[in-house]
């Protein structure tokens, strides 16, 4: 049924978020290009990081609660020598390490990391969503204002060196949801003692969901038919639709 808002389209879109987008205005994009009247995403990523965006279109969206919950997998890019006030490329430097600094060796590398294996605290960083009486911590950061924040148990499932370069290294993270990236890649820095800072993020895995499996949002643009590239629900994992419902019947 088409309105002048849109098809009522019922279905997961598997997206490919370019750099440089927030991740609404990557869903926004799709929406249109699919004209579809209502699509939500399960999951923000920052406008740098690219990689899978699970969005859900029409009844679909009464799975996005599950895939909030759901573990994440990312691949990311430390930089070694300098931290950020944001724990990302975006921020301000706060801290380097010493003129003579070379970067870490793979040996150095690897042992740091066991330590973020399993479960572990992390505080939340000030340039996050998370709120604090009705206002989001951003903007408490965008006014120079700090506040406490409690550490919260987090779960790295697997922690992965990819390779490592001296000032440089890619790793690769399956975690639970919740978990700062950002926030990990500043307390490695912190641990070896240099100071680190996330330079480049891109998720690859959303609970079930593949990245392998999605569509570039320029291609969803371009395409003649972009409906067909959805998953329809009665495809949808067992384990994403609302307690006691099954495929076949209707959401």
């Amino acid at each position: 049924m088409a309105s002048r808002r849109g098809l009522e389209l019922d279905g997961v879109l598997l997206l490919d978020k370019p750099e440089g987008l927030s991740s609404n205005h990557a869903l926004q994009r799709a929406k249109r290009a699919l004209n579809a009247r209502k699509a939500g995403h399960t999951g923000t990523l920052d406008p740098f990081a690219t990689g899978l965006l699970v969005c859900c279109l029409g009844r679909a969206t009464k799975i996005s609660g599950n895939l909030l919950d759901a573990d994440k997998v990312y691949r990311a890019r430390l930089r070694f020598g300098q931290e950020t006030d944001a724990g990302d490329l975006t921020g301000k430097v706060v801290s380097e390490a010493p003129a003579d600094f070379s970067g870490v060796t793979a040996g150095q590398l690897e042992q740091a990391l066991e330590a973020f294996r399993g479960e572990i605290q992390q505080v939340p960083p000030m340039h996050s969503a998370l709120k604090r009486d009705g206002k989001p911590l951003y903007e408490y950061a965008r006014q120079g204002i700090e506040l406490e924040r409690p550490p919260r148990t987090v779960t790295i499932h697997a922690l992965t060196l990819l390779g490592c370069e001296g000032m440089h290294a890619d790793i690769e993270v399956h975690c639970s949801k919740g978990t700062y990236i950002r926030t990990l890649a500043q307390d490695i820095g912190r641990l070896l003692g240099c100071g680190a800072h996330l330079q480049a993020l891109r998720r690859l895995k959303v609970g079930p969901f593949h990245l392998d499996d999605s569509v570039a949002l320029d291609t969803l643009q371009t395409m003649s038919e972009p409906q067909s590239v959805l998953i329809p629900l009665n495809a949808l994992p067992e384990g994403l639709l609302p307690q006691g419902q099954h495929k076949d019947q209707h959401l």
